[in-house]
């Protein structure tokens, strides 16, 4: 690694890239400052023969500002605080031998480690992996861990990517929390964020050319990815997904806004760190997800062998906002543009993306590219996840107000759907807790973010921000965490288990090589023929409105695997969904 404390045999190196400055000097707690070495390309270095696991140190900028290492391992003390080295290479693993898991085997639970558990620890999340098991889960996808300023926050205000935050535990905590996941067969995905970094605690800028004003994006000037300098801003972050494949040993990511990351370069950043990461990881499953707000499926695309070429999947939000609409009947805000017509979701299941380049009112342009043509396994569906649900004013979930049969038909929908399922904590045994945003500043930070977040939610019809929970205050926060003393006395648990396990012996052996899919509509009825491997065809029939609808034309659909609800000859009955399976 380039960044970050280094063990020689003369002692520790200390290093910090700072372009800005022609002298920096080192800060260990106890200790005088030690002026560093500086040299021609901006590096300034010292090996310090006593320092060791343990030390907490800064570095101190000529004009006397003191600022923690930028590729800090470890934050004790928050985002302003010394940052400590750590020797990661101590933690002994007890599964040497792991590679992964197929994608097509992969069923993900996105979860936020500070309200996963009543503790918030990542030592507290191991003793709920065994639930996570027997449900079926076989990979866990973490919300961000980069030290964010506070006590508690979403994650996504991150400035020292490479430190988990320390108020989930040290470094060796979240190892041991991989470790635990794969004795269990679950990979461990973890969403990180390079679209831009948090207004607190962000001291790069002083000293390294950070951002660029070539670039804007929603919070500010864009990241330096092809101006001057960027060279070594590119590898800081390239180097950050590596370190935590090959340290941390992670299976993969879920790219945050990878519209927001600009770059002009002969080579984009996201391409280079997808070729990189792949080949760090050698002859391990790898995974990369990303969400991507403009539907670019030239970021999805497959080789010759139908494997992906770059990332392997996107968050399909196009598939959420239908299955929303049918189980809620909003129709207000961005969700109006997928309204009125169930083809939307047989789109969306078939083909991926609803908009392929067609004009989106709510956008006022174009959104999308051609998606029919790649694998369903390159989309992840999902009825709930951190967004979805954080970014309405109470922070609801879908089965807090939801009719039953709806959430059970959309539910039934996208856990069978060869498309990879994605669910969010709490919701297979139908965990009622909200999930707002929540953050924790300064005053004066906090301030903003209440006027921020009351100005943007009022520009969405519904969501009434005169009842906007304070993201700041501690029982915003507090009220996101988990009850699990509900989970024995669960109603759908099993539903969620009898479709996991569904999903493990009927679907998964077939969609490696999947293809071509069609889909058709009558009303608030869909029909959706997937061709698979071995030979097989998947059927879905389901009528996801309030009146019997039919579809004309029926043909053998050979045997029937789920069934939720009826057909007969008035039609599909309200609240149907029938999946089978035949041969091609």
């Amino acid at each position: 690694m380039t960044f970050g404390p280094a063990f020689t045999e003369e002692g520790t190196l200390f290093r910090l890239w700072a372009p800005l400055h022609e002298s920096v000097s080192l800060k260990i707690e106890g200790d005088e400052p030690r002026l560093m070495q500086a040299a021609e390309d901006g590096w300034h270095w010292c090996t310090v023969t006593d320092a060791r696991p343990g030390t907490r140190y800064r570095f101190l900028l000529p004009d006397g500002r003191e600022v923690p290492d930028p590729a800090s391992r470890f934050q004790p003390q928050d985002v302003h605080g010394p940052s400590e080295v750590v020797d990661l290479s101590s933690y002994r693993w007890e599964t040497g031998g792991w590679t992964g898991r197929p994608w097509e085997e992969i069923v993900i639970y996105e979860l936020h480690i500070g309200c996963f558990t009543p503790e918030g620890t990542f030592k507290a999340a191991i003793e709920r992996l065994d639930h996570l098991r027997s449900l079926g889960v076989t990979a866990l996808q973490i919300m961000p861990l980069g030290e964010f300023p506070g006590r508690y926050g979403w994650g996504y205000d991150g400035v020292l990517p490479y430190a988990p935050d320390a108020s989930y535990g040290r470094p060796e905590d979240f190892m041991a929390l991989v470790d635990a996941a794969h004795e269990r067969g679950i990979c461990v995905f973890l969403d990180v964020v390079y679209n831009h970094f948090g207004p607190d605690g962000n001291h790069i800028p002083a000293y390294a050319p950070l951002f660029t004003d070539h670039h804007k994006t929603p919070w500010g000037h864009g990241v330096n990815y092809d101006g001057d300098g960027s060279q070594m801003i590119r590898e800081f972050i390239i180097e950050n997904a590596i370190y935590w494949i090959t340290e941390f040993r992670l299976d993969g990511f879920r790219f945050d806004a990878v519209h927001a990351i600009k770059d002009d370069s002969s080579e984009h950043l996201l391409h280079a760190l997808a070729h990189r990461v792949r080949a760090a990881a050698g002859n391990r499953h790898v995974h990369l997800i990303v969400e991507n707000e403009e539907n670019d499926s030239d970021l999805l695309q497959r080789d010759e062998n139908g494997e992906a070429r770059l990332f392997t999947a996107q968050w399909n939000d196009d598939v959420h906002h239908v299955l929303h609409i049918a189980a809620t009947g909003e129709t207000f805000g961005y969700y109006a543009d997928y309204a009125g017509d169930a083809g939307n979701l047989g789109r969306a299941l078939a083909e991926g993306f609803v908009f392929q380049g067609e004009h989106m009112p709510y956008r006022g342009g174009s959104r999308g590219k051609k998606s029919g043509h790649l694998p369903p396994t390159a989309f992840v569906s999902f009825i709930q996840n951190h967004d979805q649900i954080g970014n309405r004013a109470l922070g609801d979930r879908i089965m807090a107000s939801s009719p039953a049969d709806a959430v059970r038909a959309v539910t039934s929908i996208y856990l069978l759907a060869p498309e990879i399922p994605m669910l969010f904590m709490g919701e297979e045994w139908g965990a009622e807790e909200p999930f707002p945003f929540f953050c924790d500043f300064d005053e004066d930070l906090n301030a903003m973010v209440r006027k921020g977040r009351r100005e943007e939610l009022s520009r969405l019809p519904g969501f009434d921000a005169d009842d906007l929970l304070d993201p700041t205050a501690p029982s915003t926060f507090t009220a996101a965490k988990l009850d699990w003393s509900k989970l024995a006395s669960s109603r759908t648990l099993d539903f969620y288990r009898t479709l996991l396990e569904l999903r493990r012996r009927k679907i998964i052996p077939f969609l490696k090589g999947a293809g071509s899919a069609v889909h058709r509509s009558a009303g608030s009825a869909i029909a959706v023929d997937w061709t698979l491997a071995g030979n097989r065809r998947l059927h879905l029939r389901a009528n996801l409105g309030n009146e019997a609808a039919v579809l004309s034309e029926e043909q053998d659909e050979g045997e029937t695997i789920f069934r939720l609800g009826h057909r007969d000859s008035d039609g599909l009955a309200p609240w149907t969904v029938i999946w089978s399976m035949s041969e091609a």
